[in-house]
């Protein structure tokens, strides 16, 4: 007999059967469903619908269908606030991962358990603080006259130096990405450290007998293993840009003349100062929808293999 009728007559593994879930379990989600639906929902639903209307909600809205989408596409400011998330996310996704990158390596190479637990806590201690406190920190030492870094520029004898840092379109925006420098107390640093720590030592072992040196293992072997973090870093870092404002908020208002504008502030100003809470709404909403394809795109590329490189 052939193979063939050999695995005919061969009788189907049994597959397994599902699991039945009680229908109880369906319905104790409900009440979360209900809060979310009530919460985030039906807010993000409303002002999607707020965006075809004018006026105030307090007091009347009028429905003016694609106007304010139509305004929208003159609004110069608006459009060029997007040059100014890009160099965010550029600087966000280099300068603001390549400390904490090289923090976590260099604190998964100490051999002693006590001094990675010693160092990760100093380095990850300043997320507890605030995040009001630490700009406005920064803004006090940005302050042109009596700054802490104008001082400190002037007493080292570099007062040629001194600049009116948040107050020189030229300088605005790039001294808005520094606050919070060196950038290792965050998500990033967090992440690259996890993904590390996971790395089994007998990869990092074999790596220093054939001689690989630490930049060597870096590109070949510790970037491809992370490849999902950065994925996630990525798509975090997209959703995060998108909402920038805070800082540029407590700190130059998106002056001076446009230069740290960012479609948040745009939005903002025009609804809480000049009550075109509509026109506000369709600024929130194309902001919705190009996140909402961003991170489409984002998880939709094709995952590779993240195996290790031949040395």
């Amino acid at each position: 007999m052939t193979s063939t009728g050999t695995s005919a007559l061969t009788p189907a593994a049994p597959r397994r059967a599902r699991r039945r879930v009680p229908w109880l379990v369906y319905l104790a989600l409900l009440p979360l469903v209900a809060v979310l639906g009530v919460f985030a929902y039906y807010p993000a639903a409303s002002g999607i619908w707020l965006s075809f209307q004018d006026g105030v909600p307090a007091i009347g809205m009028e429905f003016v269908g694609l106007d304010n989408y139509r305004t929208m596409l003159d609004d110069a400011l608006f459009w060029r606030s997007f040059r100014n998330l890009g160099v965010i996310f550029l600087f966000g996704i280099t300068v603001g991962w390549l400390l904490p990158m090289l923090s976590a390596e260099l604190l998964i190479s100490l051999r002693s358990a006590r001094l990675q637990f010693l160092f990760r806590t100093l380095l990850i201690a300043p997320m507890a603080f605030p995040g009001v406190v630490l700009v406005l920190l920064w803004a006090a030492m940005y302050q042109p006259n009596d700054g802490l870094i104008n001082r400190f520029l002037e007493s080292v004898g570099l007062g040629a130096l001194q600049q009116n840092w948040l107050g020189d379109p030229d300088l605005a925006l790039l001294a808005l990405l520094f606050i919070g420098f060196p950038f290792v107390a965050g998500l990033p640093f967090l992440v690259f450290l996890t993904a590390l720590q996971n790395i089994p030592v007998e990869i990092f072992e074999a790596c220093a007998l054939d001689g690989c040196g630490r930049i060597r293992r870096l590109f070949r072997i510790d970037l491809p293993l992370m490849a999902s973090q950065i994925k996630l870093l990525i798509f975090l870092t997209t959703i995060g840009v998108l909402q920038y404002g805070f800082a540029a908020y407590l700190t130059t208002g998106g002056g001076p003349n446009g230069a740290t504008e960012v479609p948040v502030l745009r939005m903002l100003a025009e609804a809480f100062q000049g009550s075109e809470w509509g026109y506000a709404a369709a600024l929130s909403t194309v902001l919705f929808i190009l996140a909402l394809a961003l991170s489409v795109v984002i998880f939709r590329v094709r995952k590779e293999d993240p195996g290790v490189r031949p040395i």
